[in-house]
């Protein structure tokens, strides 16, 4: 197949959470709707979308992808839409945009919540109507796209606060794919951690990979991967190149590559842990207190264990609480695998 492999090594997996997923995205793939894929960084979005793309019936056709986050309104609109030949000041020939080049086949529209209402709009009539304008232009371009979106926010509560327009919302929502963290698929870490360092052996021409030490995979199992399987590979690749002793299992593995004893502090890093007294006290409403209570300890305590270097001691007496408080908030996120953490 073309372009991006839908069976990418980062697609592997045999957890329930994930089995579901890719189960999921089989029944999706051969409809001619739009999908949204939501999932936090690193969770394989892109991935999800080219899975989607070569198993529908478009697979023989384009897949296009833009990234709306590294684009700025201006640049975002012309490279979607197009624009005509001095329609703006160095604009010195006509431009196709992405709409036009996935014409037939699958556009996929990452980080799609940045893009402002203006643009949503205009996307929105290419959902609707199949057509829209170059920039510049007066002529109507037809277009048959199926759209992919991809977002690690919450879509309806942005909605609900005006960020994100709620008839492109509906239009997109025909059906969402929602992408389990690897925290939530613990099942699949040693297996993933296994084929990322055989890959990187081979990358390296070495013959033997000998494996990790009963410790380095307890440390896996523990570690909270907010950056998921894309965090994952780089520390298995890491620790891959760094072993020198090829007849030995990997036993160090360095989960923060900035961590030195050289390393300059930022002294104000901690203070910016939100206290009880900086909670806004003028929400935007209406609002899911609980999921937005939820999001916020969420994000406390990954600061904390960050912040602690993952020493759950540490972090417990950062944020107050004691040590079986903590563990108890990190079981009920899913933000540990282990047993005791000193």
């Amino acid at each position: 197949m073309p372009g991006s492999d839908p069976n990418d090594l980062s697609l592997l997996g045999a957890a329930p959470s994930f089995a579901a997923v890719l189960d999921h995205v089989s029944r999706a793939a051969p409809l001619d709707r739009p999908v949204l894929v939501i999932g936090e960084r690193g969770t394989g979005k892109e991935l999800i979308a080219a899975r989607l793309h070569y198993l529908s019936k478009r697979w023989d056709r384009p897949l296009v992808k833009l990234n709306c986050a590294a684009l700025a309104e201006t640049l975002l609109e012309t490279e979607l839409f197009g624009h005509e030949a001095g329609s703006f000041t160095g604009a010195t020939r006509r431009h196709l945009g992405r709409f036009e080049m996935a014409n037939e086949g699958t556009l996929f529209l990452d980080e799609l919540a940045t893009a402002s209402l203006r643009i949503q709009e205009k996307i929105l009539r290419v959902i609707e109507y199949g057509e829209f304008e170059r920039v510049g232009g007066r002529e109507t371009i037809r277009s048959n796209v199926r759209l992919i979106a991809a977002t690690n926010l919450d879509l309806p509560a942005e909605a609900a606060a005006g960020r994100f327009r709620e008839d492109l919302l509906d239009r997109l929502a025909f059906d969402v794919i929602t992408l389990p963290p690897l925290r939530a698929r613990s099942d699949d870490i040693l297996p993933l951690a296994e084929h990322f360092a055989t890959k990187m052996s081979q990358e390296l021409r070495r013959d033997l990979f000998a494996g990790f030490t009963p410790d380095a995979r307890q440390r896996l199992l523990s570690h909270p991967w907010p950056g998921n399987v894309r965090e994952l590979r780089n520390v298995i690749e890491r620790a891959v190149y760094r072993h020198d002793d090829l007849d030995e299992p990997i036993d160090e593995i360095q989960f923060n590559p900035f961590d030195s004893p050289w390393r300059p502090q930022n002294k104000i890093a901690i203070q910016n842990l939100p206290s009880s007294n900086s909670v806004s006290a003028t929400p935007i409403l209406p609002m899911d207190f609980r999921s937005a209570v939820e999001e916020t300890e969420i994000a406390w305590l990954q600061a904390a264990m960050q912040h602690a270097k993952f020493n759950q001691r540490k972090a417990a007496e950062l944020l107050a609480l004691t040590y079986h408080q903590l563990r108890g908030y990190l079981r009920k996120y899913r933000l540990v695998g282990g047993e005791d953490d000193d």
